[in-house]
């Protein structure tokens, strides 16, 4: 059973996502933050694809903190998405506070190069 936290999670995450959608050209980079790891989409919703993943399991054998982790993860994704001919997307944090790890995924894929 969902808990108080997670149903609070989910009514945000429904608000964000009334309100964006990624398109080929500004496809959607969608987070979801687990207890041990992180993943990152660029997601087309007009057509339902997935044009990239990357998640932290990638780099399991990597030492760091988990935010130095999440930065990794946001650079990886910029470079699949600039290999796709992105440069723009539409940030979605999936009812996660902008802090700390999704904060972390964020500025790694601004220093890899999206714009958002």
């Amino acid at each position: 059973m969902a808990t108080k936290k997670d149903l609070r999670r989910l009514r945000i995450k429904r608000g964000i996502r009334n309100k964006i959608s990624g398109t080929a050209e500004k496809p959607r980079l969608s987070v979801f933050r687990s207890n041990t790891g992180i993943y990152a989409q660029l997601i087309d919703d007009i057509s339902g694809l997935t044009l990239a993943s990357c998640s932290s399991t990638e780099f399991k054998s990597s030492k760091g903190t988990k935010c130095e982790i999440s930065t990794l993860v946001g650079k990886t994704i910029a470079e699949k998405a600039a290999a796709k001919g992105v440069k723009n997307i539409v940030f979605d944090r999936g009812g996660f506070l902008y802090h700390g790890r999704v904060k972390a995924l964020a500025e790694g894929a601004r220093e890899g190069g999206l714009a958002f």
